[in-house]
């Protein structure tokens, strides 16, 4: 009999795709985070299924997603790629110019007064929706062995650094990051730095670096050292923890993702894992004590939410590895005594899951308000390898 998780994963993905118009005659309605998740998600139910059909869906979706995010929009007087590229040099290289959000209103104008309320529906790039493309692109590859879809991540990964980075007048302080940019990636739309973004470039590079370098023939394009190396320099690790559950699920995701890539030959700094560990402990000690669980559902984000019990799945996973010795995992006694501490929170992830995949909590406005979002991401929570593990090439 199949796990009830994976099948309820299967229904809700199936669900999304007749929604936002994947297979069906509903109008498209791509967003760029919630796909990047979808992407990883029929990849993975392919993997335990079987049924190729998943990964079909998978391809198909990073097709859809390059030509409407990828393009300017409807309402839009600019028309063809949102790089400038011709026509047939924007098929080749689809994320060159990046990608837009995805929202529902268009960017604000270069004569527009800033609102801040407004502007969390106003389209644009965020950065670190971008990465969450780039780790999307690089599972495809990981799982079909195309190697295209790598070298259109670090294309990516390329523009993004460019166009999110700069150097600060005072040249003795390291490179910073803008939050938001404007479609075309020529103007700063909000200017401050996200907290966890200069780690989501690291991590994502380092994964990009990492296939690129596996692949049986010479690859094309960037190698992104010098992004790399940059974002090393903006580190902060005194300032990565965060009681947000969605970034603190990040930095657990982040850490899972780095023992992987140690176990698959890569040598990154050695306090890396350290300090993904102790923010992540950190983090999670300060958010089970603000009681956000305890709140009626319709109080609640339930994406944020899931994006903590993602980051519990991947430190389980990290948990298993390093008791594993078939596995070789690099991880220390340090670490270990990290990741048993961080365990005593799996509660957490049960809790949430618990309450999200009750029907009376999704007909909560918030629920519904964020519909494809939230079933996405649950979805991962149920079933989580696709979008955590990296398999090795």
């Amino acid at each position: 009999m199949t796990d009830p998780c994976i099948e309820e994963a299967i229904t809700l993905m199936n669900n999304f795709a007749q929604r936002t118009g994947l297979n069906s005659k509903q109008p498209p309605r791509r967003y760029l985070w919630t796909d990047a998740f979808a992407v990883c998600n029929y990849l993975g139910l392919a993997r335990t299924t079987g049924e190729q059909a998943y990964t079909e869906l998978a391809l198909q979706l990073v097709n859809e997603v390059h030509h409407t995010l990828g393009r300017h929009r409807d309402d839009d007087k600019r028309t063809g790629w949102i790089s400038g590229l011709s026509e047939q040099d924007g098929e080749l290289h689809p994320t060159q110019g990046g990608l837009r959000i995805g929202k529902t209103l268009p960017e604000r104008a270069a004569d527009e007064p800033f609102d801040e309320n407004l502007e969390w529906d106003r389209d644009g790039q965020y950065f670190h929706y971008l990465t969450r493309w780039m780790h999307a692109l690089d599972q495809v590859t990981r799982a079909t062995l195309q190697p295209r879809y790598n070298a259109w991540s670090r294309e990516l990964a390329h523009s993004a650094f460019d166009a999110f980075t700069y150097t600060p007048s005072s040249t003795w302080q390291p490179p910073r990051m803008v939050w938001k940019m404007s479609i075309d990636l020529t103007r700063t739309l909000v200017p401050s730095m996200g907290q966890h973004d200069p780690l989501d470039g690291y991590i994502t590079n380092l994964q990009l670096r990492s296939t690129a370098i596996t692949q049986p023939q010479p690859t094309t394009g960037p190698d992104l050292e010098d992004e790399t190396s940059q974002f090393a320099t903006m580190l902060k690790w005194g300032d990565l923890a965060s009681a947000d559950p969605l970034g603190l699920g990040g930095l657990m995701i982040d850490a899972y993702c780095v023992q992987q890539l140690m176990q698959q030959g890569l040598s990154p700094d050695a306090q890396l894992l350290d300090n993904l560990l102790s923010a992540s402990l950190t983090g999670l000690q300060y958010y089970a004590q603000r009681g956000e669980l305890q709140q009626p559902a319709q109080y609640r984000l339930a994406f944020r939410e899931l994006g903590l019990a993602i980051g519990l799945h991947a430190v389980q996973r990290m948990q298993q590895a390093a008791g594993d010795e078939a596995q070789q995992a690099s991880t220390n006694p340090q670490q270990d005594k990290q990741l048993k501490a961080i365990m005593q929170f799996m509660s957490l992830r049960d809790e949430i899951e618990v309450f999200w995949r009750d029907p009376e909590h999704q007909r909560s406005t918030t629920w519904i308000e964020h519909q494809d979002i939230n079933e996405v991401m649950l979805a991962t929570s149920l079933a989580p390898d696709g979008f955590l593990v990296l398999m090795p090439i």
